[in-house]
């Protein structure tokens, strides 16, 4: 296959490891900024993201911490840090080339539907491999650079997974932590991946290793003590005479934030729009998912098209909208799906839809928080139906604006947030009947059944909010606040 041109040391930060001055660094595929143009010129805003809500009050202000990503542009990085809202951020560049080898390459066609339970076949091409390599080692180099004396070091996901490794070479003296916010895959399918040891050991260059469930947390115990010759005993992995702590660090919303947008008496008034544009119907089911072959769209449009045909749900009086965030539009697999989706949209609406009344609203655009939020407050019915999913915060979301403990969550077994969120109505996605039931039972819950579970199910989303998540992350990496 045709590679673009890759210069491997293009963007590294310092010849070498020198002690900085930041003491607590976070590191993630992106800045939690976005480059904007405006009337005054390009400048930099606060991007959406539970990561962002969790961390910007910690980093906030602080001299002492940074924030290390890429811009998400190419070509234009400054060098140094800046500062956008009281946060000084490090971008690390990224040329073309490597944004198609290591991130819609290495990064999304070969990694992502790996630890995605292979829904999708992965691809194993080297040139993808060496571009994450390289980019990798140019974030460690910059964390090497930019962390003070004994420093902690957070960092994050699957782009980034050689970076504890690497980090640990250049400053042995780091705090590092790292925490993956997809799933990890079950052992026989990891190793399928060529450099399933390179990465494993790159893993364990952490001190700390967090998982969202502990499924994952387990599976990568077990792959550590099978392809490397560390030692596993209970929640630690020995290797070389460290210990490394592998642990669940379920992560979880902002409730607060949430609850108090959804008690605005703008917001409630938003709400009832919404339900008056749609007919007033007597039941609004809704999903909100990234237009990802991982999320179950196609299964969930299947499901609700037979409840259709089969009379069980009825056009007027129930209505389903469908959130669909653009994702990954420059890669082939996510076209392919959208392509396949949009024609399932325009089936039922053509075939099931009346004049004045269809049964489907389809929206394939971003929809900013408080968009969401009057989403919630009007729908009766959440679905969420992954057929894999790391946590899906939608769902925790949803129920963190039920203030009045109305609302039925259908929650697919297979997300992560399953484990905690028992009192949904679960489902296995893969089950079309078994969906279709959950589906019908949801729309004729009375208010008693309904209250008894939303009550349930907001008591675990408190209990497990995004702060206490980044306190308990804090707390491992011996982070002051």
């Amino acid at each position: 296959m045709a590679s673009p041109e890759i210069t491997p040391e293009s963007g590294e930060t310092g010849d070498g490891p020198r002690a900085g001055t930041a003491s607590f660094l976070v590191l993630a595929n992106r800045l939690p900024v976005r480059r904007v143009t405006g009337v005054d010129g390009t400048g930099w805003e606060t991007s959406p993201g539970g990561l962002v809500t969790a961390l910007a009050p910690l980093l906030a202000g602080r001299t002492d911490a940074q924030w290390l990503g890429w811009s998400g542009t190419t070509g234009t990085d400054e060098d140094g840090s800046i500062e956008v809202d009281g946060i000084s951020l490090v971008p690390v560049p990224l040329s073309r080339g490597e944004v198609e080898l290591f991130y819609e390459g290495f990064a999304n066609r070969t990694l992502w539907p790996l630890y995605h339970d292979s829904i999708v076949r992965s691809e194993y091409h080297r040139t993808w491999w060496d571009a994450y390599r390289t980019v990798n080692r140019r974030f460690a180099k910059a964390a090497a650079m930019w962390a003070a004396p004994g420093a902690a070091v957070w960092v994050h996901d699957y782009h980034l997974q050689l970076v504890p490794g690497m980090l640990r070479e250049l400053r042995p003296d780091l705090r590092i932590g790292f925490f993956l916010h997809i799933p990890f895959p079950p052992v026989e399918l990891f190793l399928q991946l060529p450099w399933r040891r390179t990465i494993t050991e790159g893993l364990l260059g952490a001190d700390v290793v967090g998982f969202q469930t502990e499924g994952g947390a387990a599976n990568f115990r077990r792959l550590a003590g099978l392809v490397t010759e560390a030692e596993v005993n209970d929640h630690e992995v020995t290797m070389r005479g460290r210990s490394v702590r592998v642990e669940t660090f379920g992560i979880g919303v902002d409730t607060k934030t949430l609850e108090s947008m959804a008690a605005d008496p703008q917001m409630q008034a938003r709400a009832k729009e919404v339900r008056e544009s749609l007919g007033n119907p007597e039941r609004v089911l809704l999903g909100v998912d990234r237009l990802d072959y991982t999320k179950g769209l196609a299964r969930r449009l299947r499901a609700f098209r037979e409840l259709l045909e089969e009379g069980r749900l009825t056009v007027g009086r129930h209505v389903l909208v469908q959130v669909a965030e653009p994702t990954r539009e420059n890669v082939r697999d996510y076209a392919d799906f959208r392509d396949r989706i949009d024609r399932m949209v325009g089936e039922i609406n053509g075939d099931y839809g009346e004049v004045g009344a269809v049964p489907m609203h389809y929206l394939h655009r971003h929809h900013d928080l408080e968009e969401l939020v009057a989403l919630y407050l009007a729908a009766d019915v959440m679905l969420v139906t992954a057929v894999r999913d790391g946590m899906n915060l939608v769902c925790k979301e949803y129920v963190a604006t039920r203030t009045d403990d109305s609302g039925v969550l259908v929650l697919s077994e297979f997300a992560g947030a399953a484990e905690t969120m028992v009192d949904a109505l679960l489902v296995n996605p893969y089950d079309i009947d078994g969906l279709k039931l959950a589906i019908e039972q949801a729309v004729t819950m009375g208010p008693d059944a309904q209250a008894r579970r939303m009550s349930a199910l907001r008591e675990a989303v408190v209990a497990s909010d995004v702060h206490r998540w980044a306190d308990a992350w804090l707390d491992a990496l011996g982070v002051a606040r």
